[in-house]
């Protein structure tokens, strides 16, 4: 018998957001190790706020609604929140009622900063990290880190000359509006001379010899070996330093203990003064050998263990996480300004790609 097409709605409905969503639908099992990370950070949460004026948005939902941004690769805070108006998985996730309104995607914006101050990102990661039944899927003794580029939200049209003292201000363009054309070949353009006057922090830089220079930061990412987990995530200008520096604060404190310790990197970190700190630290550097015309910071003392072979073959699943974070999660082009906005995106997406992983790893029952 052929069903009817009939679009006429009960008066009355009632709708159970719980039992709309599968028992074995994945957000399940992400959603125990989430909130057990955010209710880790209530302390947190209530010193941000103040004890007057009206009740604002729970953090913990506003926090709930970005990992939902960053797993399901939504653009923007208005296309987050149109989904979180019809979709009742959203709802479920976040923690909003059948009834309750969607929010304005201005509400993001205004509590951004509040979050950044609190170093809420780091936080939220550590407290991850920090449950139980994660804590035991760490290893204390192995180590990788590498650092990827993350594209800054400004065009090579805004890296302009610093302005000096006394100079007047550039004069507008003579046509074409503000995004006139710019002919800068054979124009010498450095960090040193020139600024983005969109986000000024943001560092001309290359990847490699004959790779484009682009307006850009360098995310760098601390893996345990044994699961390959993210531990620390750090944003830093792009310099050619940038990377070895990172790694050194970033394995600082786990090399405070009588063992010692490994940290496996690619060809980039193989240089004499990277690996004498880490020697004196206590930390075994497993660095690839960077023998393209030059002596190796690392010889057969290192490389005839077994270790540094494991290292060397473990260490690679770093990239891994940067595809997620910059692919899936949307860093690969930031949408934020400033150092510490991308930073705090790039550290809260290392926890999302923690958080898909959890699952699995545990084997958790959704």
């Amino acid at each position: 018998m052929r069903g009817s097409d009939s679009r006429s709605g009960s008066l009355f409905t009632l709708v159970d957001l719980e039992a709309r969503v599968r028992p074995d639908h994945p957000l399940r099992a992400i959603r125990q190790f989430a909130d057990a990370a955010l209710e880790a950070l209530t302390a947190d949460f209530s010193g941000l706020y103040s004890g007057m004026g009206r009740p604002s948005i729970a953090p913990e939902m506003l926090l709930r609604a970005m990992l939902l941004q960053a797993f399901y690769s939504i653009r923007s805070e208005r296309q987050l929140m149109e989904r979180l108006e019809f979709d009742l998985l959203f709802r479920w996730f976040v923690g909003l009622g059948i009834d309750d309104p969607a929010w304005d995607h201005s509400t993001f914006s205004k509590n951004r900063d509040r979050l950044l101050d609190g170093e809420i990102a780091a936080k939220f990661l550590a407290a991850v990290l920090a449950q139980p039944r994660v804590k035991r899927l760490l290893s204390t003794d192995h180590f990788s880190v590498d650092g990827t580029l993350i594209e800054a939200w400004a065009s090579m049209k805004s890296f302009k000359p610093k302005a000096q003292d006394g100079d007047d201000p550039p004069a507008p363009p003579a046509s074409g509006g503000r995004n006139a054309e710019v002919d800068f070949k054979g124009q010498k353009r450095s960090n040193e001379t020139h600024e983005s006057t969109t986000d000024p922090e943001a560092r001309l830089y290359r990847k490699g010899p004959g790779m484009e220079a682009r307006l850009c930061f360098i995310g760098h990412t601390l893996m345990e070996n044994r699961s390959g987990l993210i531990v620390d995530a750090r944003l830093t200008a792009a310099d050619g330093h940038a990377e070895r520096i990172a790694a050194l604060s970033m394995i600082e404190p786990r090399a405070e203990r009588p063992r010692a310790v490994t940290l496996g990197a690619d060809k980039a970190y193989d240089t004499e003064d990277f690996v004498n700190e880490l020697r004196s630290m206590n930390v075994r550097a497993h660095v690839a050998q960077n023998d393209n015309g030059r002596r190796s910071a690392i010889d057969r003392r290192t490389t005839r263990h077994a270790g540094y072979a494991a290292s060397q073959r473990i260490r690679k699943r770093i990239e891994e996480g940067f595809g997620w974070i910059k692919t899936v999660a949307g860093q690969r082009k930031t949408r934020l300004r400033g150092k510490d906005r991308v930073g705090w995106a790039f550290t809260f997406a290392a926890a999302a790609y923690n958080l898909v992983r959890l699952p699995k790893l545990t084997g958790a029952a959704a």
